[in-house]
């Protein structure tokens, strides 16, 4: 994380950065090959399957069902701002057309099609915003462990191609470089084949599991926390404001995997993006489709109903969004942001997460919820889900407020509570 001391001036973020903070939620996409096996993105590594015979699922590779408009508008209905959609995973295999860089490209499939072209036009007639997931790692290259310096060639001239054919691209996302931390990797050529063709990108390189919050290459516009809650970044007098951002996935893999039942609920998401915007974070939400490239339906329903949720406390407008950290500390989970000069207090808890039973698991409940760090008078709290009015206690001497939380209606639960206090 960073570290700096927080009393020193926190640099202004780049106008891509300050964007990219205010998109709050996105979808994360990975489909490949691995699609077909229904393992998981990690089958040809976990199983020790050789080269030859993984990448016969070639020759099954349809992509018959895959649209990018789809996954937008599902992107859209979730209200989520951008999808990051894996270009090439680390079995080697891009889902667009090398121009004669790997025979192992998309190309060379029954689809005979360039799906990175249908993804980025499908985002962008719905006002989506596409981004790029491009690994570092490569199992299927052998100039990766024998040649390394031409294998980081191959990589640049690779992210050159999706900087150059598919239009504006709002970020890459690299993956990877945690396999060999000691190797030098030569970031600064990659980065700087983005900055010339893309300077309106936002770069980010995945830290891994371990790792989160750590801040590299200079050039890097967002730290990541990959399933891992983010905390407030302190940017003080660090030469470039960073973003951050949490990938989360809603089982246990990444790509789809067939036997896994575990899935995580609408309430959960909702938990973790409130979480992830109490540090000013952006939630990146993953989805694998089906062999065919078919959304999965299971994720697609969970997700429109995170929708709902967000469309019930503002949407475009609303504090998911445009909501800011503050240093207002509450009890537990709970917590402040702030937005055009009004209060918003996020309240935990007040039911179990979706615990359907009446007398289900013990939660802190309806009741006084206590912050501290208060230093402006508001005059009215009310909850956002249904303007009911609420009892609030101040002392601006020692910046203490107590909120009356007071529990759902019956048949309403939205998980997270937000009281709205205004200043006037």
């Amino acid at each position: 994380m960073l570290d700096a001391n927080q009393d020193k001036p926190i640099p202004v973020p780049a106008p891509r950065i300050a964007r990219f903070e205010r998109l709050g939620f996105g979808m994360f996409v990975h489909w490949g090959l691995y699609a077909q096996i229904g393992r998981g993105e990690w089958a040809k590594n976990n199983q020790k399957i050789p080269t030859p015979e993984y990448m016969k699922l070639m020759e099954t590779f349809t992509a018959k069902d895959f649209s990018g408009r789809a996954l937008a508008k599902l992107a859209k209905r979730a209200g989520m701002k951008y999808i990051t959609l894996t270009s090439r995973h680390h079995d080697g295999f891009s889902l667009y057309d090398t121009r004669g860089l790997s025979k192992l490209d998309v190309t060379h499939t029954p689809a005979k099609r360039d799906l990175i072209k249908d993804f980025t036009e499908g985002c962008r007639a719905e006002g989506i915003l596409p981004m790029l997931y491009c690994t570092t790692l490569d199992w299927s290259d052998d100039r990766f462990s024998a040649d390394f310096p031409a294998y980081l060639e191959y990589l640049r001239k690779s992210i050159e191609i999706l900087c150059t054919h598919y239009g504006p691209i709002g970020g890459f996302w690299f993956d990877g470089n945690w396999s060999n931390p000691k190797a030098d990797w030569q970031e600064d050529k990659l980065y700087g084949t983005i900055r010339k063709h893309q300077p309106e990108a936002l770069i980010i390189n995945n830290t891994g599991i371990g790792s989160e919050g750590q801040l590299g290459n200079p050039e890097i516009d967002s730290v990541t926390f990959e399933r891992g809650r983010p905390k407030p970044l302190n940017r003080g007098g660090h030469p470039k404001y960073v973003a951050a951002e949490m990938c989360h996935t809603m089982n246990f893999h990444w790509g789809i995997a067939n036997q896994d039942f575990n899935y995580l609920s609408p309430a959960h998401v909702i938990e973790e993006l409130c979480l992830a915007r109490r540090a000013g974070a952006n939630l990146l939400m993953n989805l694998g489709p089906s062999a065919s490239g078919k959304l999965p339906d299971y994720e697609s329903a969970a997700w429109k109903r995170v929708g709902d949720w967000i469309a019930l406390h503002g949407g475009d407008r609303g504090v998911i969004y445009n909501g800011r950290p503050t240093s207002i500390v509450g009890t537990g989970d709970d917590f402040a942001l702030e937005m055009n000069g009004d209060l918003y207090l996020f309240v935990l808890d007040l039911t179990a997460t979706a615990n359907t039973q009446a007398h289900g698991a013990a939660t802190r409940g309806p009741g006084k919820r206590e912050f501290q760090g208060v230093s402006s008078q508001f005059k009215r709290a009310c909850w956002t889900d249904n303007g009911e009015d609420l009892k609030m206690e101040q002392d601006l001497g020692t910046g203490h407020l107590v909120l009356h939380a007071t529990g759902y209606p019956y048949g309403s639960n939205t998980v997270v509570r937000i009281a709205r206090l205004q200043a006037s």
